[in-house]
Order: structure tokens, then sequence, then C-alpha cells
């Protein structure tokens, strides 16, 4: 009788033991939310005024008339920018530093004036992947202002981009061979009226992917002082 009674204590004693265990147990970790653990996609670029943006969707419009069957992705006007550099993915604990690098490259240059004209094609007309329309600068300021920036960001142990500048701001990319060369040919026969902006600021974007197309939010504005 000891013996059976000692069994069935020990086995109510190892149920209440299972549900102890299954009470006290820790809840699953729960992972970081996206805004804290997911890169953001960053970059660092010039804003355009609202005169340009309206003559490059004129642009823009003109070219999709004239050769409707290319295949091409179009630029949102919106979204286009004068950008001096990419960042690619960032750890968001970081963005904060080019946020302090670009600030520190702002101080050094007074505001300037560039132009925005002439119409050309990457890497070359008969094979043609990328339609932009052309940025001239004649003082040298935005290659200074841009190598400036470039220099501030590697001292926060960013790498520094191994092309040569090239300042351009991009209207398309061709997706197929087929109706490029027409479509390289028309973009550069037209003509893009000279235009001239003014660089105050520099601006660190965050690049936002979806199936809608790119979306950009200004992280923070660095004015140029001079000072």
């Amino acid at each position: 009788m000891k013996g059976k009674r000692r069994e069935a204590v020990t086995g109510r004693r190892g149920e209440g033991e299972s549900a102890d265990a299954r009470r006290i147990s820790p809840s699953p970790r729960r992972p970081f939310p996206p805004s804290a653990s997911t890169p953001w996609r960053v970059f660092c670029a010039v804003e355009l005024p609202d005169d340009v943006r309206l003559q490059l969707q004129a642009h823009i419009l003109q070219l999709r008339k004239e050769i409707p069957d290319a295949a091409a992705s179009w630029s949102r006007v919106e979204n286009i920018h004068l950008t001096l550099k990419f960042f690619g993915n960032v750890a968001v604990d970081r963005v904060s530093t080019i946020s302090a690098a670009a600030s520190r490259a702002a101080n050094e240059f007074a505001p300037f004036q560039i132009g925005i004209g002439r119409t050309g094609v990457f890497p070359k007309p008969s094979r043609a992947q990328v339609l932009w329309i052309g940025v001239s600068d004649p003082a040298g300021n935005l290659l200074s202002l841009q190598q400036n920036l470039e220099d501030q960001c590697s001292m926060e142990g960013f790498a520094k981009e191994d092309r040569a500048f090239r300042p351009h701001l991009t209207i398309a990319r061709i997706r197929k061979p087929e109706g490029a060369k027409r479509l390289a040919g028309a973009h550069l026969r037209m003509k893009f009226a000279n235009a001239e902006i003014k660089v105050s600021e520099l601006i660190v974007f965050r690049s936002e992917l979806s199936s809608k197309g790119s979306k950009y939010t200004a992280i923070s504005r660095q004015q140029l002082s001079d000072q």
C-alpha cells in the first residue's frame, strides 16, 4: 500500500512540476523593432528648385511621347536630386555621424551657383543604359564640396568613392536594348535650357524602397555658411 501511495503522490508531483515549469518558462525573445535593427539606405545630396523639376518633367514627357515603346524606368521628378555621396546600407546608430560629417563640410563653404543643362548618356549612345541631364561647375565649388564631404565621412570610417565625381541628374534607366538607341538619340537631340541653381545646403536623405517606388526622407539639413 505504501508503495502504491508513493507512486501516486510522485505522479501527481511530477504533473505539478511540469505545469509549474510551463508557467515560469521564459517567453520567446522579441525581435528588435525594424527601426532599430534594419539598416537605412542613406545618401547626401543637393535639393533642386521647383522650376528645374518642372523643366525635367517636360523633358521626360516629351521623350516618352516621341519613343513610347522604349523600355525604361523613368525617374519621378520629386525624387531627382544632385547626389554627392551614396552610402548604401548604414546602421541606424551611425547615421548621426554622417550628419555630423556633412555639417563640418558645409561649414567650410559659402553658398554658390552651379548650372543645369546639356543632355547625355552612360556609358555611350550606341549602348545607352542611363539618360542624364548635366551639371556645370565652372568655379569648381561643387567638386571641392564633394571632396570635402568625402574627407569628412572618411574620418568617420566610411569608405571613399573610388570613381571620379561626375555630377548629373538621372532621368531614366534603360531596361532593355530594344529601342535604347532611338531613345538615346532623341534625348541627345533635345535641348535642355540652361538653368542656374543656388547650392546653399547639404541634405542627408534616407531612401526606402517599395513596390510603389522609392521614398526619400530628409534626415538632416546642413546649411553652407563659410564660418
